[in-house]
């Protein structure tokens, strides 16, 4: 009977530490990397053009993860005819776009945001499928406006 009782003591000593050294190396974990999570995160703002240069990007590198929800505003801060493409909307579940509070919905990807003037599109999508995507203003690809979009 002792022993019964010798080991019932040491699998629940055992069990009431683990919790404490599994929230100590939680606690001590110095992974930067994005985490999942069930809200949509914001994609840092791209802005294409601006008052100084018509061939302006604020960034031209994004990292993403797959299976997370994202907004994304895309932005032409020039007077300049801008087709932004990516292939990256290919591999991801679009939800919506908003344009000046008016929604698009559909069942497919878009071939490509096209801006005629000044202003803002959201885009709210899911990614699904992990790779390095490239977008660009094709036109405009040698002038610097293009970049990867990495999906991890």
């Amino acid at each position: 009977m002792r022993n019964y009782r010798a080991i019932a003591f040491a699998t629940l000593l055992g069990a009431a530490l683990l919790p404490a050294h599994v929230l100590a190396q939680d606690a001590d974990d110095d992974d930067d990397e994005p985490q999942h999570t069930r809200s949509s995160q914001n994609v840092p703002e791209l802005k294409l053009g601006s008052a100084e240069s018509t061939y302006d990007v604020n960034q031209k590198d994004f990292t993403l993860l797959a299976g997370q929800g994202y907004r994304w505003k895309i932005t032409s801060g020039a007077a300049f005819e801008y087709k932004f493409q990516t292939d990256l909307f290919r591999d991801t579940w679009v939800n919506q776009i908003v344009i000046d509070d008016l929604e698009v919905h559909m069942n497919g990807a878009p071939a490509w945001l096209e801006f005629d003037s000044p202003g803002t599109i959201l885009v709210q999508f899911n990614t699904v499928r992990p790779g390095t995507y490239t977008w660009s203003v094709p036109d405009l690809a040698d002038k610097g406006m293009k970049g990867t979009i990495t999906v991890k």
